[in-house]
């Protein structure tokens, strides 16, 4: 008997491998903080992108820069923790049927959150500071939010089934 694939099997794999990418995502944030510094807005973090000295315990001591955030709730290494998490948790609920959809609605929103990252870490990219290697990393990694967003975005929909 040949397996023939529903578009509820379909559906199934997909979500399998969304949430795959994030649980894999979710796991580097832990492991390689550094790697999603560069896509935290500064105008998000309450210190200042330059350090400001070491304290006595060898911590490094956030350097202000007279700049108002209003945004700023939390550090960057908060911010990439945080998504972290919630990467987990998307990676978790798109693996569960019954909150599928709503799982994949946050995910959608979420990557699109996420572009205002990547366009600041590019805008950053092409400032004085930036450097080419950091101008070719963010101009991949910008483009591919679309379809990241659109993947997400057909996880909505429910499998029919046959």
């Amino acid at each position: 008997m040949p397996f023939r694939w529903s578009a509820r099997a379909t559906q199934t794999v997909s979500a399998a491998a969304m949430s795959a990418l994030l649980m894999a995502s979710a796991m580097k944030h832990f492991r390689e903080p550094r790697f999603f510094e560069q896509v935290v807005p500064d105008y998000l973090c309450r210190e200042a992108p330059i350090a400001g000295g070491q304290s006595p315990e060898g911590r490094e001591i956030p350097a202000t820069d007279g700049v108002r955030r209003p945004l700023a709730v939390m550090s960057r290494e908060e911010w990439i923790a945080v998504s972290g998490l919630l990467e987990a948790g998307a990676a978790v609920g798109l693996l569960i049927p019954g909150i599928r959809r709503a799982t994949a609605t946050a995910v959608t929103a979420m990557f699109t959150v996420f572009l205002a990252g990547h366009v600041d870490a590019l805008r950053r990219a092409y400032g004085p500071a930036g450097s080419p290697a950091q101008r070719n990393v963010h101009a991949v990694r910008l483009p591919l939010q679309l379809p990241l967003i659109l993947w997400a975005w057909s996880l909505r929909k429910p499998g029919r089934r046959r």
